[in-house]
């Protein structure tokens, strides 16, 4: 049967991760990890479930976006919950406001996505969340004196408000009314969740909001662990379950802009924050700046921290400028099992001309991807759009390559050119902050295989006569 161009396409959809507990998505799944140094999805897993059993932990976890961390991370999930765990996965991103994070945020965030996925479990039955009760009423008459509200009002960006003979207050918020009065899981699920979305559109709303925690930091820090966290542990076990762990995704996109007295929004939430985020009383990971590891301030932020698991590139090319042969051939399978998803990867192969007008075409498109899983994907996609019809062609291919040259190089300015000639001599890259905006950029990739490491620059940029070193 011939190729559904259509259905390949939906397939190829770089921004949606594979979760690898649906079946269709888990034949999608290739595992780079042999050519992408140590089995650092083991690494994490094995910390929580050897070296740590019965301890909370808080590991980091990073790699340039759109290298697959959000698609491991899944498969950490489901390996998790098939050892008997209970585990909580979000992205933050759909929670935060990524250009404006504090740490209240983020454990509010994390006490919500907890709270929700504990209420579906049965006949857990934690006591009421008191204290977290507490602290949203008085987020909640913050919000009644911003209005003035004495029996009915609307607060800006919120919703209608209104305030009950007993003295309580209820939002009416997208989704339904909030009342200050419901109890337990519930009340910690809807009543943060529905406050922080609004608060994530409203700079505003944000900044009373954080006025308001932001001193109380240490004490939300200790009701989450009192009245949420060590309660869900003891009763998850007593339910036949080995712990809880919270996988916090694309923490990683928190934008590094300064804070209003001057600090670097990374830095200031994980270095300088980062004693709290090690605070909570469950297995934690978070998703970490892939910046922060050249940042002058590295040091101190595994101090407090840990040292991050990494997720490189996959190799397609080696230190020498030679071709990993097998990078090469998971590469092609990425696309190629997107096509041919009940075939085996010989099988695959035999029918690659289905797709692409050879496998040169294919292979120039993981070579100029430099292994960027997300990016390859991406291309492929273009090349769908402009060629209408499979098989793709290399002229159609060559006009999206160059497409994406032209959007690299508008992007380099001459600094950055005279670092990026620096690396191409020495495969290095060093703390300077020029070289984390390479890396944030994306000029400059990592890689690791074989026992060695490396850093290379975007093949995108490779034949731009600025490398040219005289």
């Amino acid at each position: 049967m011939a190729v559904d161009i259509n259905a390949f396409y939906r397939a190829i959809n770089p921004r949606v991760p594979l979760f690898i507990d649906n079946p269709e998505d888990k034949k999608y799944y290739i595992n780079f990890s042999p050519v992408r140094g140590e089995q650092v999805i083991k690494n994490l897993k094995d910390t929580i479930t050897r070296w740590s059993v019965g301890q909370p932990t808080c590991q980091l976890f990073t790699g340039h976006i759109g290298c697959g961390k959000s698609t491991e991370l899944l498969r950490l999930k489901q390996e998790l919950e098939t050892e008997g765990y209970h585990v909580v996965y979000f992205e933050s991103e759909k929670n935060l406001e990524m250009v404006d994070v504090d740490i209240s945020d983020i454990m509010l965030a994390i006490a919500q996505k907890v709270s929700e996925s504990l209420e579906k479990l049965e006949k857990l039955n934690l006591e009421e969340p008191k204290g977290l009760k507490g602290l949203l009423q008085g987020v909640t008459k913050l919000l009644q004196t911003e209005i003035g509200v004495s029996a009915e009002g609307n607060i800006p960006g919120v919703g209608k408000a209104s305030v009950s003979t007993e003295g309580s207050l209820s939002l009416e918020v997208p989704g339904g009314q909030f009342k200050v009065d419901e109890k337990g899981l519930e009340f910690v699920a809807l009543g943060i969740g529905k406050i922080s979305a609004q608060a994530k559109g409203s700079p505003e709303l944000r900044s009373k909001l954080r006025d308001y925690l932001g001193p109380r930091t240490p004490g939300i820090i200790e009701m989450i662990n009192k009245e949420l966290l060590e309660p869900a542990e003891k009763k998850l076990k007593e339910y036949g379950k080995k712990g809880l762990v919270v996988i916090t995704d694309s923490l990683d996109r928190v934008d590094s802009s300064p804070k209003p007295w001057g600090r670097n929004q990374q830095e200031y939430l994980f270095v300088d924050r980062g004693e709290q985020l090690t605070s909570l009383q469950c297995h934690v990971i978070y998703t970490l700046p892939l910046a922060l590891r050249f940042s002058n301030d590295y040091a101190t932020l595994t101090q407090k921290l840990n040292t991050p698991e990494i997720l490189p590139m996959v190799a397609t090319q080696l230190r020498d400028g030679s071709e990993c042969a097998h990078g090469m051939e998971l590469m092609r399978q990425l696309v190629l099992a997107r096509a041919f998803p009940e075939l085996e990867a010989q099988e695959r192969l035999a029918r690659l001309e289905e797709v692409f007008d050879s496998q040169e075409t294919l292979d120039y498109l993981c070579r100029i991807s430099g292994g960027h899983v997300r990016n390859m994907l991406r291309m492929v996609i273009d090349a769908i759009k402009k060629e209408d019809s499979l098989p793709i062609s290399r002229a159609t291919v060559d006009k999206v390559v160059r497409n994406y040259c032209k959007e690299q190089l508008l992007a380099v300015d001459d600094n950055e050119w005279e670092l990026l000639r620096w690396v191409v001599q020495t495969n290095k890259v060093t703390g300077d902050d020029g070289y984390q905006t390479l890396i944030r950029s994306m000029f400059v990739y990592e890689y690791e295989y074989d026992e060695d490491s490396w850093f290379d620059i975007n093949p995108l940029l490779k034949n731009a006569p600025e490398l040219n070193i005289t």
